[in-house]
């Protein structure tokens, strides 16, 4: 399998500040992109926080014999009980961080990660960060926001186009890092195909451009470097409301 991939992060049109954060643990092919949130740049710490909390989490586990905080849960493979160990700890860190000094008190994270391990990709997430898969042109969204708007769409199949256009409360988060001690990380599974490209954003991206405009993109730029600074200069030309990052990761047999 090789891999390529290309990532970029812009502070957008309205905001001082950057909160948003990307990363990559090369050794263990695992990208991430967190959103962060809270005053006074807070959102900041907590979005490098997890990250960081992450990596460290994966160096630590490479020895056979290290102790993992959590319950090894037989329902998971090897590799996906790693993943959502290493989202839960940076969620615990966080919350603790935030509890234990004033100025950070109320500051979280969304988290979304994939993982690369022979021919599948493990996708989990926390927050309304998503993974996108493009294949031979087509954009399927694999994870679902933790929101307020997709609660209220399980609750209401019947709402209308126009309904679901002026939900009132479409940047209001259900799950994220730090909020709590404890926190539930959705992950799932999906077998790669040659050509395939995984797109990891934050809200700033897909709050400003449809699924198909973002699988436009991708699909028609030269290269990824071009796709990740298409997709940042058309979000800010839709208004560019918040912080955006877009990380395009592409796999070829």
């Amino acid at each position: 399998m090789r891999i390529r991939y290309a990532a970029k992060t812009d502070v957008g049109m309205k905001r001082t500040h950057n909160e948003d954060y990307f990363a990559l643990i090369e050794d263990e092919q695992l990208f991430i992109v967190a959103d962060g949130m809270g005053g006074h740049a807070c959102g900041e710490v907590a979005s490098k926080l997890a990250a960081d909390v992450v990596g460290e989490f994966y160096q630590h586990s490479r020895d056979a014999d290290a102790t993992w905080p959590y319950r090894y849960d037989h329902n998971l493979s090897y590799v996906e009980n790693r993943m959502v160990a290493g989202f839960r700890l940076a969620n615990l860190r966080i919350f603790q961080k935030s509890q234990s000094e004033p100025n950070l008190r109320g500051m979280g994270t969304t988290v979304v990660g994939c993982l690369i391990n022979g021919d599948h990709a493990y996708v989990s997430h926390v927050g309304d960060s998503r993974v996108y898969r493009i294949r031979k042109s087509e954009i399927k969204q694999l994870t679902r926001d933790h929101s307020l708007f997709e609660d209220y769409k399980d609750a209401r199949p019947d709402m209308t186009e126009e309904e679901a256009k002026n939900f009132p409360h479409k940047n209001v988060i259900t799950r994220a890092l730090g909020m709590r001690e404890n926190v539930t990380v959705d992950i799932g599974k999906w077998e790669i195909e040659d050509g395939d490209r995984y797109v990891l954003c934050s809200d700033g991206l897909s709050g400003m451009l449809s699924d198909p405009e973002i699988g436009k993109i991708v699909d028609n730029a030269p290269d990824l470097e071009a796709s990740v600074g298409e997709l940042i200069d058309q979000a800010n030309a839709a208004g560019g409301t918040d912080n955006i990052t877009a990380m395009v990761v592409e796999c070829r047999y």
